[in-house]
């Protein structure tokens, strides 16, 4: 019944139908829903749904399970960031392992939230610094509402 409900749960997240993929998680055995993979895959399917409170919870949830958890840093700051909590976002991400340094959605968030907040240089600096990443992040930086105040120096 579980891998039933795992792969359902996954398909509904992919046809972006939230609640009957989190109705799915709820069917799992206790044990198996504690699973890091699992707190995960709820994570997202939160986010997807937009339920920030909910997705920073279960973004805690996942960091005390799987301290270094890429995810857990990245989705629990982003939440933060939707809650209006932006410097505590960019705070969280700071206090990530160091692998996390690594990843470009790392630096772009940080550029973000240092835009949003006001802090221009910075927001620069690791702006570029995901663009020499991944280049593609250039991309989603000419849309992005949180850049508005820095678009010209992209």
């Amino acid at each position: 019944m579980s891998e039933r409900a795992l792969l359902a749960a996954q398909g509904y997240l992919e046809l972006g139908m939230v609640e009957e993929a989190l109705a799915e998680l709820t069917s799992v055995s206790d044990e198996l829903r504690d699973d890091p993979d699992i707190v995960e895959l709820r994570l997202h399917i939160l986010m997807q749904g937009r339920r920030w409170a909910e997705a920073l919870t279960t973004a805690e949830e996942l960091l005390r399970k799987k301290p270094n958890a890429v995810p857990g840093y990245i989705h629990g700051a982003f939440a933060l960031h939707e809650l209006g909590r932006t410097a505590e976002a960019r705070d969280l991400l700071l206090k990530g392992p160091g692998d996390l340094r690594k990843d470009p959605t790392f630096h772009y968030n940080i550029g973000c939230y240092e835009a949003v907040l006001g802090n221009r240089e910075s927001a620069l600096e690791s702006l570029n610094q995901s663009f020499a990443l991944d280049e593609t992040y250039r991309d989603f930086a000419k849309r992005d509402p949180d850049l508005e105040a820095i678009k010209a120096e992209l």
